[in-house]
């Protein structure tokens, strides 16, 4: 299992990229997870974030983190290698200001972005009432059971 930063902001600790390693494999365990895998993190401005949001999606302003899921087909043959399960891109100054909106920490709202997104990468969408309630369900449960639930 692999997981890859890059941090050109250099904003994110080491501390923090390992927590979130371990929740990601954590989370993807507890999804079912089981074949090697890869996954990217890029940490942004919402400059950038803005940019990346107008070019694959058509939405002219910044948000909190963007998925780039690469794996359709969760029924393959993964064993062999490790397969790039997909990229998730956060923007720092949005988990900066909304730790503060939602008053708790900056690791509790990057933890949250990085499990919310590792879902999409598995298929998880919130286009429905009733996607939004399972997500973001797994999302809390998942955050709970790794020790960082809301308080």
């Amino acid at each position: 299992m692999t997981v890859d930063f890059v941090d050109e902001s250099n904003l994110v600790t080491q501390l923090d990229k390992d927590m979130l390693t371990n929740l990601i494999n954590f989370a993807l365990k507890e999804e079912g997870i089981i074949f090697n895998y890869e996954v990217s993190v890029s940490f942004v401005n919402d400059n950038e974030i803005k940019e990346l949001n107008k070019m694959y999606r058509g939405i002219d302003k910044e948000t909190d983190v963007l998925s780039f899921p690469l794996i359709e087909d969760f029924n393959a043959d993964f064993l062999d290698h490790a397969y790039p399960l997909g990229d998730i891109v956060i923007s720092i100054d949005q988990v900066k200001e909304q730790s503060k909106t939602y008053n708790h920490s900056f690791k509790r709202e990057i933890a949250f972005l990085t499990v919310h997104s590792i879902l999409h990468l598995l298929g998880y969408t919130h286009e429905t009432e009733e996607e939004e309630k399972e997500m973001f369900s797994r999302q809390e449960i998942i955050l709970k059971d790794f020790g960082l639930e809301r308080k």
